[in-house]
């Protein structure tokens, strides 16, 4: 049993995604996915912790039985495998009656896997306590080898199905979901740890069994076993808070910041900006921002140059820019050029009856940022000439 402190990081990973999983388990009890995927995480929270040097050596001295944590974790962790796989099948899909017959085929095995490493703790001999290589100083110990075999095939077979799956999963993803990408990215990532980790645990007990004594250093098998935990357990966070309302709310705020920025001085010369109190919400946050935008977009109107967004329109499709996203560049364009001082709509500094194409906030406040042709528009509305095509 490999672990330390950085294996609490994967546990309070783990339990914050289970505090954000667990309302909707409340709402829809009925769906077998969320109670496979919640029951992961139940197993997972208490496993990381369990699993680390200074908690191992604190319940085999608080129980009295020398390596009482052996059969605890391993069991642990066999559940946890067992869990993988039926997560797997729910994920899989396939008629019902199938998915339940191979999920209850799924639970017995398991069950009986883990009552197995149970029993042959009890009936083997593991006199002298080993915080963190067990497995391979007892693999030639009767009955202990066998639950340590045990063990090691479980976790195994558990890995493989999991990151197999969500790889599968992940080649067919839409790109438009990012958040389910990343997540299963990581959760892929953490199984290719984690199954380089149970080869060399596999090659180590191997090499006791044919008589050579070569063992995983314990820092390298660290390394495998927390950035897995940690991988695996962040895995199942992300998608749950990436798509969550808050988190979009976030992201667009913060996305919005550098039109909000060009367009609060025109807005509050418009109208008088509501203050916010420290404490408020982001969603409140939000439309505020939008709001200030919007004000700012209305006090420039008067500004808004046509002939500026036709060239800025032009010269993005002549980069091979979609209609869409060239309107988006145009409009930002236009916004970049009036946000100049000293900028006029029309010659003579009447007033343009231009008005926005209606670009959605994000992608404009985007395009305003980081296009180059945005970029020319503003350098040539400060230095009074035409910007380029």
């Amino acid at each position: 049993m490999s672990g330390g402190p950085l294996l609490y990081l994967p546990g309070s990973v783990m339990f914050l995604a289970l505090l954000i999983k667990v309302p909707t388990l409340r709402r829809d009890r009925g769906r077998p996915l969320d109670r496979a995927a919640c029951a992961l995480l139940v197993v997972g929270c208490p496993l990381t912790f369990l699993a680390s040097p200074p908690t191992v050596s604190a319940v085999n001295r608080l129980t009295g039985v020398v390596n009482f944590s052996a059969p605890l974790v391993f069991g642990l962790i066999t559940v946890f495998s067992g869990t993988c796989v039926v997560l797997v099948l729910q994920w899989g899909g396939g008629p019902p009656a199938a998915v339940r017959r191979a999920t209850r085929l799924t639970v017995a095995v398991y069950g009986a896997l883990t009552v197995a490493i149970v029993v042959l703790f009890v009936i083997g001999d593991a006199p002298v306590e080993r915080v963190r290589d067990l497995d391979t100083y007892y693999a030639t110990t009767p009955w202990i080898r066998e639950m340590i075999v045990c063990f090691l095939l479980a976790h195994t077979v558990g890995t493989s199905a999991l990151t197999a799956l969500c790889g599968k999963w992940l080649w067919r993803a839409d790109r438009s979901l990012r958040p389910l990408r990343t997540g299963l990215a990581l959760i892929v990532s953490g199984g290719l740890l984690d199954l380089a980790y149970l080869g060399a645990k596999w090659a180590s007990v191997a090499a006791r069994w044919a008589g050579r004594d070569w063992v995983v250093p314990a820092d390298v098998a660290l390394s495998l076993a927390s950035g897995a935990a940690l991988m695996i357990g962040a895995g199942f966070l992300v998608p749950l808070v990436g798509g969550s309302a808050a988190w979009r709310d976030v992201s667009q705020y913060l996305r919005l910041y550098p039109l909000w920025k060009a367009l609060r001085p025109a807005a509050a010369a418009r109208v008088r900006p509501v203050p916010l109190a420290w404490w408020s919400p982001v969603g409140i946050r939000l439309i505020h921002r939008e709001s200030v935008i919007d004000d700012g977009i209305l006090a420039l109107a008067s500004r808004f140059d046509p002939a500026v967004r036709g060239r800025a329109y032009e010269a993005a499709r002549g980069q091979g820019m979609t209609e869409t996203r060239a309107a988006v560049v145009a409009d930002a364009a236009v916004i970049a050029a009036a946000c100049r001082p000293g900028s006029a709509g029309t010659a003579g500094g009447h007033p343009s009856p231009y008005r926005l194409g209606g670009s959605p906030l994000g992608a404009l406040a985007r395009e305003f940022r980081t296009s180059p042709i945005v970029a020319a528009a503003r350098g040539a509305a400060a230095d009074g000439t035409r910007s380029p095509a």
